[in-house]
């Protein structure tokens, strides 16, 4: 452990005096002393505890300092209960020999900081909280009634004082001791778990968030661990939960390192447990899927969709409202190409030349993991979700409860209460980036939504069309919704890049490069003329200038182009060459 640990934690009560650039010394044990000379019971590297009943003058201070320093000490710790507040000459002689000194509040025992180190340090306590897991691993693997990760947390905090969170590849969190860890805190962890995983590091991670340092482990299936270390790490690493440990372990013994890779294993098979509780959500989106994409009667789809939504939404009796969203994720050089130029071409693994990536599986579990209810997410969860995957596709098939029971009620109602695109993907875009890397891309489209069987293989198609339309943009992690199709934006995903190319530059290009000479900002005058529905008042007053200077920048466009700005189709020009710019 580091020294900075005692002042961070609050039960100590510890105020440092002197020595702060010296705090991330490790300590590796604790004494208590009053005498003089204690040089022949220190082997180095222990937080010394005294009463400074060894102190009778001011000229003590130096050689019992000079002693700590030499035995290499790491800190000294002075309680205040014998003379009040601790002598300056006692903080001068730690200053001089740069070693750290806290204060020790009477309040507080000498029994209670050496109980907080052992507990730290000892080996022999590592060693009696594996005999507990072990035990523990032996209920939890015969049934359900071990408790599940939280008990495994709660042992790691109980017998090493280490606060851990289990998180998914996102950064939900899945089990945890105590507080839960602050939304931001849980995605940039998991983005750098899944930054540190994409270069081939060996866990465990390091990772320091708002000044708190993090030991990140990965959580492997135990089942089809020796195969998946066999498959190319972009197929498993969005899908693998981590433990969050609140701890730096970089120093830390192989027997500690061991144990936690012990507890990773014992939480790797509460993930198989509910991965299977999803199997029957998975078998009826496939069963759905299969039925819509051959062309079976509405009919023979309704009754599947009838056996569907008690298991999907339980408890619930009105008929729900469905919604579909289609995911896809490309690797390799096309891939890495999506994410600037739009296309969307499954792409052959970097990592295994000439073998493709099995990209349904990958898009299923992330879409699972995207589409998850974070207050529903248990073994016997609700999730309203089923995925099933086809290709290089991941399809999910997700029910809406009914806004209102009234069959007159306009379908709007329910549909306000869908899925929105850019909501899916808010929390979640950070860490899928990192996970990706510079050779993946996610892209996702959402349906609107449909209330009858009727409806599900249109809402499929407009999935797949919003997917495109996202592909079509650049970033590694993208979305649209179903509102983007009824606009010009479905249109411009499928020109052809030397189209757009030409189109852009024809109209653009003098705007630019008059720009860049005379800084007249002409594109940005375009961009807010167009914006105002050619109204020179709003224009002008937006741009904050005088409305004869409006008209001479708009003249000058025209002169530029050989556009006229007052033709609705040159303007319609303008407004398309800006959107695919």
């Amino acid at each position: 452990m580091r020294l900075r640990a005692l002042l961070e934690t609050d039960a100590l009560g510890l105020r440092l005096l002197g020595g702060e650039d010296e705090l991330d010394r490790g300590v590796r044990g604790v004494m208590t002393t009053d005498l003089r000379d204690p040089s022949r019971y220190l082997s180095g590297g222990e937080l010394v505890l005294t009463g400074l009943a060894w102190r009778r003058t001011a000229a003590d201070s130096e050689p019992f300092v000079r002693i700590l320093a030499t035995a290499g000490v790491a800190g000294l710790a002075a309680g205040e209960a014998e003379l009040g507040d601790i002598p300056h000459d006692l903080v001068e002689a730690c200053l001089r020999h740069r070693l750290p000194l806290f204060a020790v509040n009477e309040s507080v025992a000498f029994a209670t900081i050496t109980e907080y180190v052992v507990r730290q340090v000892s080996g022999e306590r590592a060693g009696d909280l594996a005999a507990v897991v072990d035990r523990h691993r032996r209920l939890m693997t015969s049934g359900p009634a071990g408790g599940g990760p939280e008990v495994v947390l709660d042992l790691l905090g109980s017998d090493l004082d280490l606060r851990a969170w289990v998180l998914s590849p996102t950064g939900r969190q899945i089990a945890g001791a105590g507080d839960p860890l602050p939304a931001d805190v849980s995605a940039t962890l998991a983005g750098e778990h899944l930054a540190a995983t994409r270069t081939g590091r060996r866990g465990p991670h390091r990772a320091t968030v708002h000044g708190t340092t993090y030991a990140l482990f990965p959580i492997r299936n135990p089942v089809r661990g020796a195969a998946s270390a066999a498959r190319d790490v972009r197929e498993t690493v969005l899908s693998d939960w981590l433990l969050a440990v609140e701890a730096d372990a970089s120093d830390w013994p192989a027997a500690r390192l061991d144990l936690l890779q012990g507890v990773t294993q014992l939480i790797a098979v509460e993930r198989d447990r509910r991965e299977a509780a999803r199997t029957v959500r998975r078998r009826l989106a496939q069963e759905v899927l299969e039925l819509v994409q051959s062309g079976a009667p509405p009919a023979e789809i309704a009754a599947r969709l009838r056996v569907a939504a008690p298991v999907l939404l339980p408890g619930l009796g009105t008929a729900p409202h469905w919604q579909v969203v289609v995911a896809r994720v490309d690797w390799g050089q096309d891939g890495a190409a999506a994410a600037t130029t739009g296309t969307g071409v499954a792409a052959v693994g970097a990592g295994a030349p000439g073998t493709a990536i099995e990209s349904g599986p990958v898009a299923q579990s992330l879409l699972e993991e995207i589409l998850v209810d974070p207050a529903a997410a248990g073994p016997d969860s609700t999730e309203r979700i089923a995925v099933a995957h086809t290709g290089d596709e991941a399809i999910a098939l997700v029910a809406l409860p009914a806004v209102s029971a009234d069959p007159d009620a306009p379908e709007e109602k329910a549909i306000e209460a869908g899925l929105h695109a850019d909501a899916l993907l808010s929390s979640v875009r950070d860490p899928l980036s990192a996970g990706l890397a510079d050779d993946g891309r996610l892209t996702l489209g959402v349906s609107a939504a449909v209330h009858s069987a009727e409806g599900l293989r249109g809402a499929l198609e407009e999935a797949r069309h919003a997917r495109r339309v996202a592909a079509a943009r650049p970033g590694r992690v993208c979305a649209a919704g179903h509102h983007e199709l009824a606009s010009h934006v479905l249109l411009l995903p499928f020109v052809p890049d030397d189209v757009r190319r030409a189109f852009t530059a024809r109209l653009l290009d003098p705007l630019r490069d008059y720009d860049r000479r005379h800084r007249a900002e002409l594109i940005p005058t375009l961009e807010a003329f167009l914006d105002c529905d050619g109204s020179w008042t709003r224009c002008a007053t937006r741009l904050h200038l005088h409305v004869n200077t409006l008209r001479y920048r708009v003249g000058r466009i025209e002169q530029l182009t050989g556009r006229d700005l007052s033709r609705l189709e040159d303007k319609l020009d303008f407004f398309l060459a800006l959107r695919m710019s």
